[in-house]
């Protein structure tokens, strides 16, 4: 899949998040492609469970965004290079948090390959698999409800636990990445992140430019609660603005 399409068809997935069906012309209209374009664009992400077809358009599916393992597939390259920049950034941490998600991950990865002596909670199996792969890196995982979606634990028991730390670093993925501030899919998920930012002294959010301008239903924190954005592209309009306005430190991968 060429990254235009990818990123098409995210965008059409916030869409469909905001609003309950969407039509094939309008959306033609407003991507500036046919509406055949449009067509197999919602006939691939029908038959990825992401929506569902209508005669002339498309509703809501459950979930509005793809699974956990559909993203690991989406703009590797552009994750790695986060990954690694997102490591420069961890000098002197000595123990930090990192959320869910394929971004984070890649960052686990990386971590795992690049440091050692850290401690690192998390409530991701993802995450938690790929540092094991350094044994001087000391996982804890966090109690909670498993999220086969997410790969991950959500719940009160995952709240109270985080609680009881205080961190460097939280280190956390997004769905979306607006002007007002990052958000993701899973209202469960974000909660946890919200409380990985209140328990960090500094709060990294990773995520690929595809989530510029995308709005979830869990937005986890402002941008005054946010220390440095990590991505690939640098951010325009409402977002630039909103990031210089609130002092945030963007690093381009």
């Amino acid at each position: 899949m060429s990254k235009t399409k990818q990123i098409r068809q995210a965008k059409i997935l916030a869409e469909i998040n905001d609003t309950p069906s969407l039509r094939i012309a309008e959306l033609a209209r407003r991507h500036h492609v046919s509406t055949e374009t449009i067509r197999r664009d919602l006939d691939a992400l029908t038959q990825g469970g992401h929506l569902s077809r209508t005669y002339g358009g498309a509703i809501r599916a459950q979930s509005s965004e793809p699974s956990i393992s559909e993203r690991h597939q989406l703009f590797v390259a552009e994750r790695e290079r986060i990954a690694r920049e997102t490591v420069k950034q961890l000098t002197g941490a000595h123990i930090v948090m990192i959320g869910s998600g394929a971004t984070t991950v890649h960052v686990a990865r990386r971590i795992a390959t690049d440091m050692k002596n850290l401690s690192v909670i998390t409530h991701s199996f993802g995450v938690a698999t790929v540092l094991s792969m350094n044994p001087t890196i000391k996982v804890i995982i966090a109690p909670g409800e498993y999220e086969s979606s997410e790969g991950s634990v959500v719940g009160a028991l995952t709240i109270n636990f985080l609680h009881q730390y205080f961190v460097d670093y939280a280190i956390l993925g997004a769905s979306g990445v607006s002007a007002e501030g990052p958000s993701d899919a899973l209202i469960d998920c974000g909660t946890v992140y919200s409380t990985m930012s209140q328990r960090a002294a500094a709060t990294l959010v990773v995520a690929d430019h595809s989530k510029f301008g995308m709005t979830f239903p869990s937005r986890y924190a402002l941008w005054p609660q946010i220390t440095r954005l990590i991505t690939d592209k640098q951010p325009d309009g409402p977002l630039r603005e909103s990031l210089n306005k609130h002092q945030v430190a963007c690093s381009i991968a």
